[in-house]
């Protein structure tokens, strides 16, 4: 009893210390103003996707630095590159005053932009693509020497064309402050700028020796003004005219302020999310997240009663410590880490129902309380931590290959994994024992459906339906892989690139929309309804790198939907170009073979060569028909698609090792049984927990299934498709291609399990 005192206080700190780092995710901003900075700040940041704003990709174009250089030196040229463009982003937009802009360096030569609460990028886009590389240049005259190299530039006005001398003899690095402001005689627009000590100086000393010469100021390849120098100027300062508007003026002083970029950047993917679609899937989030909770609860109290309520305690516990940890991380909250969260609570019932089914079966074999709930923990706890370190490798392959929300969802599902390990095996188990220590000598009974634990006790002979489990099973996947071909996947932007425009134009009808856009030559435009009146999504076919970059197309179709309703809004844009697509591509292939390589290594050293095989091809039948899935059900594959396909390999695996736990336990126990009848036994006795499981998980996912809507649907339908695939496939496919092994090794002489093994953890059973 002093052990559980212990134990109760530790839990107990742990708990209120997780509860607590959760709370001020939790509070309304008022009282959270309240409390300490330290505190405050601990906080679950919500993605873009529910908050609303916008994301630029923009990649560092450093072709021209690298050019004639030692290939040796590329890679420290882009990363010192790519290092200085963050700092001047960074600039340029804490100039603009924009809010908590997140700059974040992505692979080895992008530049990730997230700007909560802009609706509109385009200024941004203008802003961090122009280089703003100014230099000074003499204009050519009588005074240029034979012997000097010259250049042709354009005015930025395209009005005419300048020969400079190619020589710089000042650039923008010296300019120390520029400012808007107007010119006293004509009140245009102009920028004043002054220089730094070494700019002054030489400043000076040029204007002195130059007097009558015209200096061409210019900005990225192109003469903003080119004065005649009247007179030494020796203050340091100097005043630029040109064709400017008070903006245009204000965005010149603002980037030379912020200094030049050292290579262009180029937009190569943009999404924009309004605020209200944010709240909208906030809403969705909670309410099928909460109506899924409730599911599960309610099947567990309905099944194991008080000792199901137990469960719920601990799942409880696990919902505040993922909250509690993400705050403490200040982890981003996607859209598809709601998804995430939500089938971490149906998985993480998992070990719950294994413990209390190994309790229930050591309850029938006459033991008593403490003895039963003993044994069903020791029992059970290396079937949970194989099951969960397949779905983690599964997981953590996500994170790495992701991106943006995709690694959202990694997150969230590996912190409520790793959590619901604890809560099961400590939390959970400590309430048990408390209750169990009552009961003194009486049995421990948790209750169940009664038909199901009568057809558990008689074994199945599920093995007889082997040849035509494993038949259907390739019919199915052929079938799968030829509907990949023909009618195909229909691939979202993510990966065939292009752009997709969310439109709400009140009054306006669809044949009136398409209208416009084709007579204003945008005939290669998709248009498709959904949703309520009014409401459009047009896509467009992929574009070239500079169309994305520039992102002149989308702008020119948002033109052409104001004209027709100048109250139309655009809840959602996203532009992907083809290098971002075909790099998604590539990561996902690679990243589900990863998978798969990780599931055969592990289960191979944990289990056996033919178990490991088993699983991995079994893996690729279940991936094969959830594919097909896609196909057939036309669900849009996208990186949330690829969410779900990596969590199905997780879930599918996951399944499969309780399976195989109880067939090695059963081997150990009696090596001489024949593998047909040991294979039996064995599915028969984890069908209760097999079943039970899988109808949790898929109560937990149902909700955001039928009321997500289009922004989850590529991931709660293909997993709830893959959940049935899984866990039959648990059954009639994996158990038979183990046999089919399992009898080569047979007539090789070898053992269905390693005799070292064998020997060792047969002394550790009970």
């Amino acid at each position: 009893m002093k052990s559980l005192t212990k134990r109760a206080v530790v839990y107990s700190l742990i708990i209120l210390l997780g509860l607590l780092c959760a709370l001020p995710s939790l509070l309304p901003e008022a009282i959270r103003t309240q409390l300490p900075d330290w505190y405050a700040q601990k906080t679950i940041t919500l993605g873009l996707d529910l908050r609303g704003g916008s994301h630029l990709l923009l990649e560092v174009d450093t072709g021209e630095l690298t050019q004639h250089k030692n290939p040796a030196l590329h890679s420290q040229i882009t990363n010192d590159a790519v290092i200085q463009s963050l700092e001047i982003v960074r600039r340029r937009l804490d100039e603009t005053g924009m809010v908590e802009p997140m700059i974040t360096r992505q692979g080895t030569d992008s530049i990730l932009v997230q700007m909560p609460g802009v609706s509109d990028p385009q200024h941004i886009r203008e802003l961090l693509g122009t280089t703003a590389k100014m230099t000074f240049h003499w204009v050519a005259d009588n005074k240029t020497r034979p012997d000097t190299d010259l250049i042709t530039a354009e005015d930025d006005t395209g009005a005419g064309i300048y020969q400079l001398e190619e020589f710089a003899v000042l650039d923008g690095k010296h300019i120390s402050d520029a400012r808007l402001a107007f010119n006293p005689q004509t009140n245009e627009p102009v920028v004043n700028f002054s220089l730094d000590y070494e700019g002054t100086k030489r400043f000076g000393d040029l204007t002195k020796k130059n007097i009558g010469r015209a200096l061409a100021i210019v900005l990225d390849n192109k003469v903003v003004t080119a004065p005649v120098i009247r007179s030494a100027i020796q203050g340091g300062s100097g005043e630029i005219s040109g064709a400017f508007t008070s903006a245009t003026a204000n965005d010149l002083a603002l980037l030379l302020r912020a200094g030049a970029l050292p290579a262009p950047l180029k937009v190569i993917e943009e999404r924009t999310v309004g605020p209200d679609l944010g709240s909208d899937a906030i809403s969705m989030g909670i309410n099928t997240g909460l109506i899924g909770a409730f599911l599960v609860f309610a099947f567990m109290v309905g099944i194991y009663g008080r000792w199901g309520f137990i469960a719920c305690l601990g799942l409880a516990v696990n919902i505040g410590l993922t909250l509690g940890i993400l705050g403490l991380l200040g982890a981003t909250l996607t859209l598809p880490g709601i998804a995430g969260f939500i089938l971490s609570i149906g998985m993480a019932v998992d070990a719950n129902i294994l413990i209390n089914e190994r309790i229930r079966e050591e309850t029938r074999r006459g033991q008593k309380a403490m003895a039963a709930l003993n044994y069903g923990f020791q029992r059970a706890f290396s079937t949970i931590l194989d099951s969960n370190v397949t779905s983690l490798i599964a997981i953590s392959l996500l994170f790495l290959f992701g991106s943006g929300p995709v690694r959202g969802f990694a997150v969230t599902m590996a912190i409520g994994l790793l959590i619901s390990m604890f809560t099961a095996i400590s939390f959970t188990r400590l309430i048990m024992e408390w209750r169990a220590r009552k009961l003194d000598d009486q049995p421990l009974k948790i209750t169940g459906i009664q038909w199901l634990d009568t057809v558990s006790e008689n074994t199945i002979p599920f093995m007889r339906a082997r040849y035509v489990g494993l038949i259907a099973s390739a019919v199915l996947s052929l079938a799968s892989v030829i509907l990949f071909f023909k009618p195909g996947l229909e691939y979202g932007i993510d990966f065939s690139g292009g752009s997709v425009i969310e439109v709400q134009a009140p009054g306006v009808s669809v044949s009136d929309l398409r209208e416009q856009l084709v007579i204003n030559h945008f005939d290669q435009v998709a248009l498709q309804e959904f949703g309520s009146e009014g409401h459009y999504l047009v896509r467009l076919p992929l574009q070239s790198a500079e169309d994305v970059a520039n992102g002149k197309l989308v702008q020119s179709i948002k033109e052409q939907v104001l004209q027709l309703s100048p109250d139309a809004s655009f809840p959602r844009v996203e532009m992907v170009g083809p290098r971002v697509s075909g790099d998604f591509g590539d990561a996902t292939i690679l990243a589900v073979i990863l998978a798969g390589l990780g599931m055969l290594i592990y289960l191979w050293v944990r289990f056996e060569s033919h178990f490991a095989l088993a699983a991995t091809l079994t893996l690729a039948l279940d991936v094969t028909k959830t594919i097909g899935f896609f196909a057939l059900a036309g669900v849009e594959f996208n990186l949330t698609a690829v969410a779900a396909l990596l969590a199905l390999i997780g879930y599918s695996v996951n399944d499969k090792v309780v399976v195989f736990d109880r067939i090695r336990e059963k081997l150990r126990s009696d090596p001489t049984k024949p593998l047909v009848q040991t294979l039996n036994e064995s599915i028969t006795s984890t069908l209760t927990r097999t079943i039970f499981t899988s109808v949790v998980t898929f109560l937990a996912l149902l909700p955001m299934g039928i009321a997500g809507g289009n922004a989850v649907s590529s991931f709660a339908l293909p997993m709830l498709f893959g959940i049935v695939i899984g866990t039959s496939s648990s059954i009639l496919i994996a158990a038979p291609i183990v046999n089919w092994l399992g009898i080569k090794r047979e007539r090789k002489g070898l053992g269905q399990l390693r005799p070292l093994l064998v020997a060792s953890e047969k002394n550790d059973l009970p």
